[in-house]
């Protein structure tokens, strides 16, 4: 065989071994302990974001699960003029974390880097405790109150602290159920730990 064509080989095994992740959900969303043991890299991602920035595993797991039922590569639907013609996402919002451009490249230069990605665990699970330390900071919400971490989250902090939320009554019902996720993730992971 050729020189070229061995080459040639090498770079199509290669690329078939990088591919670009597998980036599926995992099979049951309702159980963390079933996650955690399914996607082990997924659970050590999140505990690495609540030690360096205390952000609690089961808050950051409940707002994955709400902003991307843990798929890495979701992007928001397109939005379509006369119904049929594509005119563009109804946000820039990507990955895990479903982080915005704008807000994704103020979290890299503030210490996530040029290299982190929205479709990686790892960094979309720093950028959640990074931002959820700015809400801490900026608009005074603790960083156990799931609910209002995730109304600030989804409206960013300076719409938090308009008050924008109190006129979506959607939202505020999401914000509800992504608080009793975090807790029901809270519970279950206790009793799984113990096994």
């Amino acid at each position: 065989m050729s020189r070229y064509l061995r080459a040639l080989a090498l770079l199509v095994f290669l690329g078939s071994c990088g591919g670009s992740g597998n980036f599926s959900a995992p099979r049951n969303l309702d159980d963390a302990c079933s996650i955690a043991r399914e996607r082990p890299h997924y659970f050590r991602a999140f505990q690495a974001a609540e030690r360096k920035y205390g952000v609690p595993v089961p808050t950051m797991m409940a707002m994955v699960y709400q902003e991307s039922k843990f798929i890495g590569d979701i992007r928001p639907p397109h939005t379509y003029a006369l119904g049929v013609i594509p005119i563009g996402r109804q946000s820039s919002a990507l990955g895990y974390s479903q982080a915005l451009d704008g807000t994704w490249r103020e979290y890299q230069r503030d210490g996530g880097g040029s290299r982190a990605r929205r479709d990686d665990i790892r960094d979309a699970t720093d950028f959640m405790g990074w931002y959820m330390t700015k809400t801490v900071e900026q608009t005074g919400v603790p960083i156990y109150d799931t609910r209002n971490q995730y109304l600030a989250y989804h409206d960013g902090r300076q719409g938090y602290l308009r008050g924008t939320w109190r006129s979506k009554g959607w939202l505020i019902r999401i914000a509800s159920e992504v608080d009793s996720r975090a807790v029901m993730y809270d519970a279950q992971l206790r009793g799984c730990r113990r096994r």
